[in-house]
């Protein structure tokens, strides 16, 4: 019956979803119906499969989607696979076999799988970001952002072609530090290497030297979550290092402040918006100038206020001032604490930066005890004069504020630890309470110590402190209010082969230039082999070489770009993964449309703001809750340039963010604490557990192939249906919270379908045995209540509760004994977006020759709705006695007579007085006795 239903709407069409075309007022269906865009997270097709956690999402987001299509909307709902990645080049490596061929392999398993779910998607419209058509239009984003700039003044991106002219008029100033590029120069003083690196240090996407996790032993760049708090690699436990090196990085600290303020228009649960918010990071503090013997050194703090007890500054061990200011020798007041036991400051800093480089800072560094060395140079404190030590630390993280901060010990719970393990000077600025215990003071208080010619604090109040001395910093040029941002530019490439080539070649200058779009897509060449090269696992400064690089043939290309042919070099790093992610929900939209990334009109029909100061987006997307921070930040970076370009109405991606929670299961370990296949442990009937004879204990885990817990789909469909696995899934619990499975519960679901089949269909005869008699008043009152509920539900994806009220009519009509067809029809469209295969079935045996797929969900009569009597409880002494079926206007006087008069009550006296007896009309009456 599954089958047959799943091929009828393939053939039929039925869950394809029209565009507006032309004159969205004169488009017929598409314009005439209200639409919206259902979405679930862009799914990595693994090798594993599906196991029963990952359609949770899908079916709930089909529920919704089906339940709106039959209230008359437009419905576009489709699923496509993020198939570039890790996964799939690791098996390669490891088997020789193309990684296409892998990837290709897998979603082919997890397409039929989840076609026996009977997921109502518009299968037109599925797309793989391993197509080159598909990948062909990330390249061109990335031509968009990399031929973009930010512009301050009108807070928005702008092509790079409005830079030039503003700089060429004088209208914009001209950057400093650029490298090659002397400060003070106009720009028409410039040669045109000068100009084009002016003009790329300004772009969007932009190439630059960044500090990354080197693995020799691997021959990669590592993310931050591939490092363990040991600083070695996940995989293969091989030393990583920190180092520089020349890496494509995207500008998206431009667009922080957009990022961070318009959070508030979206509908999404509040803990995401705070994962958001704190992984952006805004400070408002202070940016304070120490001269020193290197030149300024520049600090960003939130507590001005205690300046007057800094007493030393530590530098992260990448800061550009590091070799500067690292003196030749040990002045005479070295301390042996601060030398780092080298003979030399050169020697000593230079040694602490290799072991840093060695230990993945960051990671851990505020549990451990604090390293550092001095670098036997001095700053200067501003408020005082007080010449302080200057430290190298690798708690202090280059990416984070400045690279340097200026530690106040007596407020600053690490620095305080510093200066302990140092024997440096703290000096508090607040005044603890009486008996604090000795470690750094971070609340409010008088502020102490802080008084100079030029500055007194000392009295204020904290907040009173801060205004003074930041006024007083900006008056004497020494500091500036500012606002800063814990966000850092998105690290863009890996040194790997599957994922998107870049757009881009390097002239005889080694300077970037666009390829022009008709050259689009830069396709995967083929390589030999998929590995990086590998170094010696302690080399620390080998250069990375990615598969792409040892393709010489493919590597050097020659081309005409306008200027005549030259000789040109690819870029061999390849995108990360997140870039097809970025904006696939685009790509749903216009899947065939091969001169657009999207037609205008179908965007701004399908993800177009809704009301004014609605940002737009799509209208549900689903998905789990760790991709809060970094596919959802992206993804939204991406699609403000392209709104900024002009490229789409929305201005965000996705409106309404629902996240379904985790499926868990029992996982079982055995005596040497390792896992067991869950499927062949057995109950041992006294309470335990046993796997082939030997006792094993259980635990409570996340389903997957590590805890050997996993049940596949296909495993519940071949047993009992899809539509018992669909019910099953959404039963269980509210969509947002994670849920046991347990395979012996499913029968339940199952159990109600087949009361459900019973009631309409005769099982001997295979007839229906509906009657077209009208339904009794109860059975009338009682079918609409459900139907008003249950629109509410779905409406607000809890199916389960939508569940719960479908059992209870059904049930109903099962102790009724016949079921009228008024009745019949609209629980079988009740049915049909949780249980669809039987509710299609039931459909056409009630008559009806076409899908029920548009078909019209069940309306409420509000008449039906009103309550004419109540079950009001009657009590005695707070015990329950009896029941009354009461009119809802019933009197307190009534209600009262009437419980006193009941049989229930007069047994429970026994002839006993009556003291008291408390009413409240209609629901309760409880009798005091003597």
């Amino acid at each position: 019956m599954e089958a047959h239903w799943q091929e009828r709407w393939r053939v039929e069409g039925t869950f394809e979803s029209p565009n507006p075309t032309g004159d969205l007022a004169a488009t017929g269906d598409a314009a005439a119906n209200p639409k919206t865009y259902v979405l679930d997270m862009f799914p990595y097709p693994s090798g594993v499969g599906l196991h029963v956690g990952h359609p949770l999402g899908y079916i709930a987001t089909d529920v919704f989607g089906r339940f709106k299509r039959m209230t008359g909307y437009n419905v576009l709902h489709a699923l496509g696979f993020d198939a570039f990645g890790l996964p799939a080049e690791q098996y390669a490596v490891q088997t020789g076999q193309h990684p296409r061929v892998t990837t290709e392999n897998n979603i082919s398993t997890i397409r039929n799988q989840l076609r026996r779910l009977g997921l109502a998607h518009d299968v037109r419209r599925g797309i793989s970001s391993t197509d080159p058509e598909f990948y062909r239009w990330t390249q061109w984003i990335f031509l968009q952002i990399y031929q973009s700039w930010y512009d301050d003044e009108t807070d928005r991106a702008r092509p790079i072609d409005e830079l030039v002219d503003l700089l060429a008029a004088g209208g914009r100033p001209m950057p400093t530090g650029v490298h090659g590029v002397p400060d003070g120069a106009g720009w028409s003083n410039l040669d045109e290497l000068s100009q084009r690196r002016v003009v790329d240090a300004h772009r969007l996407a932009y190439a630059a030297e960044a500090p990354v996790n080197w693995c020799p032993a691997l021959g990669t760049v590592l993310s931050n979550e591939e490092v363990t708090a040991e600083g070695r690699s996940e995989r293969g436990d091989f030393p990583v290092f920190q180092r520089s090196l020349r890496q494509w990085m995207m500008r998206i600290t431009a667009y922080a402040p957009r990022l961070l303020a318009d959070l508030d228009a979206l509908d999404w649960p509040e803990a995401i918006k705070l994962q958001q918010r704190n992984w952006i990071g805004r400070s408002e503090g202070t940016h304070i100038t120490f001269p020193s013997d290197a030149g300024a050194i520049d600090v960003f703090t939130t507590r001005p206020e205690t300046l007057f007890g800094a007493t030393f500054l530590v530098l992260s061990p990448e800061h550009p001032a590091v070799g500067a200011l690292t003196a030749a020798h040990w002045p005479a007041d070295s301390s042996a604490a601060w030398t780092g036991g080298g003979t030399t400051p050169v020697e000593a800093v230079a040694r602490y930066r290799a072991a840093a480089a060695s230990s993945a800072p960051g990671h851990g560094a505020s549990e451990r005890s604090k390293t550092g060395v001095w670098t036997g140079g001095y700053a200067t404190n501003p408020v005082n004069g007080w010449p302080i030590p200057v430290f190298v630390a690798d708690y202090v993280l280059m990416k984070y504020g400045t690279g340097a901060i200026m530690a106040v010990p007596g407020q600053d719970q690490r620095d305080w630890e510093f200066a302990v393990q140092f024997s440096l000077p703290i000096v508090r600025t607040v005044e603890p309470p009486a008996g604090w215990d000795g470690c750094a003071y971070l609340g409010d208080g008088a502020v102490i110590n802080s008084a100079s010619r030029a500055l007194r604090l000392d009295g204020l109040r904290v907040d009173q402190a801060k205004a003074r001395v930041i006024d007083w910093l900006e008056t004497t040029g020494r500091g500036r209010r500012s606002v800063t941002y814990r966000l850092r530019d998105w690290l863009f490439s890996r040194q790997r082969y599957w994922g998107e080539p870049f757009p881009i070649v390097y002239d005889e200058h080694d300077l970037p230039v666009a390829l022009p779009e008709s050259m689009l897509p830069v396709e995967l060449p083929e390589v030999d082999d998929y590995m990086p090269r590998t170094f010696a696992a302690d080399d620390m400064d080998a250069e990375p070489e990615s598969p792409l690089a040892r393709n010489l043939a493919w590597t050097t290309i020659e081309l005409d770009l306008g200027d005549g042919p030259r000789t040109y070099r690819r870029e061999t790093n390849t995108m990360p993964q997140w870039a097809g992610s970025c904006w696939y929900e685009l790509r749903y939209l216009d899947p065939m449309n091969d001169e657009h990334l999207v037609d205008p009109d179908v965007e701004h029909y399908w993800m177009g703001p809704q009301a004014p100061g609605q940002p737009g987006g799509v209208d549900l997307y689903v998905g789990g809750a760790e991709h809060a921070v970094l596919h959802l930040l992206y993804a939204r970076f991406w699609h403000k340039v392209l709104f900024d370009l002009g490229h789409v109405s929305s201005s965000e991606p996705f409106f309404r963010l629902v996240n379904q929670g985790m499926i868990q299961a029992h996982a079982y370990r055995d005596s040497r604490g390792l896992y067991v296949p869950a499927a062949e442990v057995a109950d041992d009937g006294e309470g335990g557990f046993t796997w082939r004879g030997e006792p094993v204990s259980r635990e409570f885990g996340k389903m997957g192939k590590s805890l050997k817990n996993m049940v596949t789909p296909d495993q519940i469909c071949d047993a009992y249906g899809a539509d018992t696995f669909r019910l099953y899934e959404m039963s269980m619990g509210p969509l947002d919270s994670s849920r046991p499975w347990e395979t012996r519960a499913v029968v339940g679901s199952q159990r109600f379908l087949q009361r459900l089949w019973r009631n309409i269909v005769d099982e001997a005869t295979g007839e229906v045995r509906v009657v077209d008699e009208p339904a009794d008043d109860e059975t009338q009152r009682l079918l609409h209540r459900t139907v008003a509920a249950v629109r509410s539900d779905f409406e607000n994806l809890r199916a389960n509760t939508a569940i719960a009220r479908l059992v209870e009519l059904n049930n109903h009509l099962v102790r009724r004994g016949s079921t009228p067809r008024d009745v019949a029809e609209p629980l079988v469209l009740m049915v049909a977006p949780l249980a669809p295969h039987l509710a299609e079935e039931l459909w056409s045996r009630l008559g009806h020759e076409s899908s029920l797929a548009r078909a019209a969900f069940p309306d409420v009569d509000p008449d039906l709705l009103r309550v004419d009597t109540v079950t009001a409880v009657v009590q005695v002494a707070g015990k329950l006695r009896g029941r009354l079926e009461v009119p809802v206007t019933v009197t307190e006087q009534e209600l009262r007579e009437l419980a006193l008069a009941s049989d229930g009550v007069r047994r429970a006296l026994a002839g006993r007085g009556v003291r008291n007896v408390i009413v409240r009309p209609p629901t309760l009456v409880n009798v005091v006795p003597d």
